[in-house]
């Protein structure tokens, strides 16, 4: 972190603006106040960048642009609205192509008010954002520091808004690995994630191609299972399951970028499993090129069935995994 804090890469990017804070932020970077001396660098690729610098109101063609850029930036990321249109959507809005600032699409970390705004203001906005990336750094610390004490719970519908966060955040690297961002994780909304709380499938294909299915009368226990891994109270992994019959349909296994291979997954693998006592079969699915999935999967015992396409990029692949009988027990010696 402490290289991090000397030397912030910042991506600037402007929704909609008038361009007055965009000539501002530029004026940050000039010799009168030459915010380069400091260590700040702007890039132009998310990836390298710490901090997001939005300016103007967002419309409904910068949504897209400032989502995907949002879910490239390396966690932790820090967003920074600059300017009143960034912040709430200014005088535009009203306008009805505007949908209002950048936390209407993207959570916000840092405001900085102005029409313009200021250059003085932007670097203080920037030196606020330091401070909370600083913070978010020691929390990821701290929550890697403590993986040995990972609780693996049921999940219940109040943890729908931070297991759809941590799903589209573990779900972008899939859509850039196939360049292709049509998979349905991407797109679910929360109520239809809080809907799956409730929800009885009545059929196999109904999570198998992402849909909704409506109940009809299954008991409870056939309802969709959520589990979490939960470090210091953050949710770091999620997955899920229903059970139709003596199969088990196990879905959507994630676990954030930033705790991958820390045996997190395997682990979360295990207790959706073990959430299904009286199956004898499941069934798991995945993205052909998605090799960390299918090598977990693999090594978990399960085998290739089936693929069907889905897009032209995306051919999902099946995999499933016959329940290992019980031990027989031990014979008494006389």
């Amino acid at each position: 972190m402490p290289g991090i804090s000397k030397s912030p890469w910042i991506i600037h990017y402007d929704a909609s603006s008038c361009n007055g804070c965009d000539i501002e932020t530029l004026a940050c970077l000039t010799p009168i106040y030459d915010v380069e001396r400091l260590g700040v660098i702007n890039t132009g690729n998310p990836k390298h960048a710490d901090i997001f610098l939005v300016t103007g109101a967002v419309n409904q063609q910068s949504q897209a642009v400032i989502r995907n850029i949002y879910h490239q930036l390396p966690e932790p990321k820090v967003v920074v609205a600059v300017g009143i249109c960034a912040a709430s959507g200014g005088i535009f809005r009203d306008c009805y192509n505007i949908s209002g600032g950048v936390d209407s699409v993207i959570p916000v970390d840092v405001y900085v008010p102005g029409c313009a705004a200021r250059p003085e203001a932007i670097i203080d906005g920037v030196v606020k954002a330091l401070a909370v990336l600083e913070e978010k750094h020691r929390d990821m610390r701290a929550m890697a520091n403590s993986l040995d004490q990972t609780l693996f719970l049921e999940a219940d519908k109040s943890d729908a808004p931070e297991i759809l966060a941590l799903q589209k955040i573990a779900y972008q690297s899939e859509a850039e690995l196939y360049g292709d961002a049509s998979l349905p994780a991407m797109h679910q909304t929360l109520q239809e994630l809080e809907e799956d709380f409730e929800r009885v499938p009545d059929r196999v294909t109904a999570l198998a191609n992402g849909e909704h299915a409506a109940g009809d009368g299954h008991s409870q226990s056939a309802r969709i299972v959520f589990l979490k891994a939960v470090v210091n109270g953050k949710i770091i992994g999620s997955v899920r399951g229903f059970a139709l019959g003596e199969t088990a349909y196990l879905r959507r296994m994630i676990v954030h970028p930033y705790f991958r291979r820390r045996g997190i997954g395997r682990r979360l693998l295990k207790e959706i499993e073990k959430a299904f006592p009286n199956v004898q079969r499941f069934e798991a699915k995945t993205g052909h090129q998605s090799k960390r999935n299918l090598f977990q999967l693999t090594k978990g015992g399960y085998q290739v069935f089936r693929t069907e396409p889905f897009t032209p990029n995306i051919n999902w692949v099946y995999l499933q995994k016959d329940r290992a009988p019980a031990p027989a027990e031990a014979k008494g010696v006389k």
